[in-house]
């Protein structure tokens, strides 16, 4: 993959300042090729980043040890390709966020980001066979028309939907809350290789960032903006399951939801999300009629 100077010029400043692109727009307004750098104060940095005194001081120290690294080079060799928000490949339905990352890190075939549909399948942590026997007659039609299933690489309902994904023949794009250095939760750390491999792993953050309580919330937009309809199979009422729906519905997402037993808590959120509008569902074809 080839980059311009400025594509570099802002994977090295995301690097260190790991922030959505909204936060340095005032300073591409001010210098549209993000070039002489080096060259500004650290007052202005203050003020063109939103900085405090001190963060502007050792962001103009680390920018410039940055600056003389091989960077680009040293992600490759961890087999991470940095997709900044100026590149060709760079997905355009994020660019439809208010926030859309500044810089994408991707491990896997990139080629999935170029798919006219997506859907992602997301439902709670602890999600119950009940998930799993949907998924059966949810994922299959949609592998069949080459659509890549999207979801958190969380435990339960996102695994259990990277998991039919594969097992059905198909593509699976996790979208992760932290960099690559780091996964969670531990258990999901093979199918993360499979996917890193064979299909795509994704996170706004650079390699060195742990997760955290704050990320996996901001997590959830990139799932919604990769997606073209959003699943819910189980998902108790308030959950961060709820927060990608509402991101969903924000960015004007198809909803569907996969009614459930009345006497299970987990299908609190879905059967809510039914009566508010979204669209019952029981097969993969009910998506692709939709969506086609």
């Amino acid at each position: 993959m080839q980059f311009t100077e400025q594509q570099k010029q802002l994977i090295n400043l995301h690097y260190i300042h790991p922030v959505p692109y909204n936060k340095f727009q005032l300073l591409v307004q001010e210098n549209s090729f993000l070039d002489r750098m080096e060259a500004y104060s650290s007052d202005y940095l203050k003020q063109l980043l939103g900085l405090s005194e001190e963060k502007a001081v050792r962001f103009k120290e680390q920018y410039m040890e940055v600056s003389k690294l091989p960077l680009i080079d040293l992600l490759q060799q961890i087999n991470c390709t940095p997709i900044p928000y100026f590149h060709p490949d760079y997905p355009e339905e994020l660019k439809q966020l208010c926030d859309p990352p500044a810089v994408l890190y991707v491990k896997g075939n990139q080629s999935l980001l170029k798919k006219r549909l997506r859907v992602g399948i997301i439902g709670s942590r602890k999600a119950t066979v009940y998930s799993k026997k949907a998924l059966d007659f949810i994922v299959p039609p949609l592998v069949d028309q080459k659509i890549p299933i999207v979801s958190g690489l969380a435990a339960g309902a996102d695994a259990m939907a990277h998991q039919a994904a594969m097992h059905f023949g198909g593509d699976t794009i996790g979208v992760l809350g932290h960099g690559f250095s780091y996964m969670y939760p531990k258990k999901n750390e093979r199918i993360a290789q499979k996917m890193a491999e064979n299909h795509l792993l994704v996170t706004e953050y650079p390699p060195y960032i742990p997760p955290a309580k704050w990320t996996f919330p901001m997590r959830n937009r990139i799932i919604s903006g990769l997606s073209s309809a959003i699943v819910i199979t189980e998902s108790v009422e308030r959950s961060g399951t709820m927060s990608t729906v509402e991101h969903a519905l924000d960015h004007g997402k198809e909803i569907f939801a996969v009614p459930g037993a009345i006497d299970s808590p987990l299908s609190a959120g879905p059967n809510k999300l039914l009566d508010e509008g979204a669209k019952p569902l029981w097969s993969g074809f009910q998506i692709i009629d939709l969506l086609q």
